[in-house]
């Protein structure tokens, strides 16, 4: 990796975290949570970006399943063409009869 590459990695992650904290500087007024338990006064942009990351986490969880699911097939149309290749390889070995 060059080193414009690594600059311009660490401009963006730069910006990234300017930008959480303006977040959060402009979304910290206290807000009530109500939860099963019960309540509890939070910053807003707390509640926010809990949220955010629960709700990236459900869907990676629910991708999890097809991914796997997607890389058993793969394994299986690999093994299959393997297969395939082998036999058409023996078929070309085999001599030609005349009739």
């Amino acid at each position: 990796m060059g080193l414009s590459m690594r600059i311009a990695k660490f401009i963006i992650i730069l910006i990234i975290m300017m930008l959480g904290a303006i977040f959060t500087v402009l979304n910290a007024e206290p807000v009530l949570f109500n939860y099963y338990f019960g309540s509890r006064e939070l910053p807003l942009s707390l509640i926010i970006t809990a949220a955010l990351g629960a709700g990236v986490m459900i869907g990676i969880l629910s991708g999890i399943g097809m991914v796997f699911g997607l890389k058993r097939e793969n394994a299986g149309l690999k093994q299959r063409a393997r297969l395939a290749r082998e036999e058409v390889k023996n078929l070309r070995s085999i001599p030609l009869q005349d009739r």
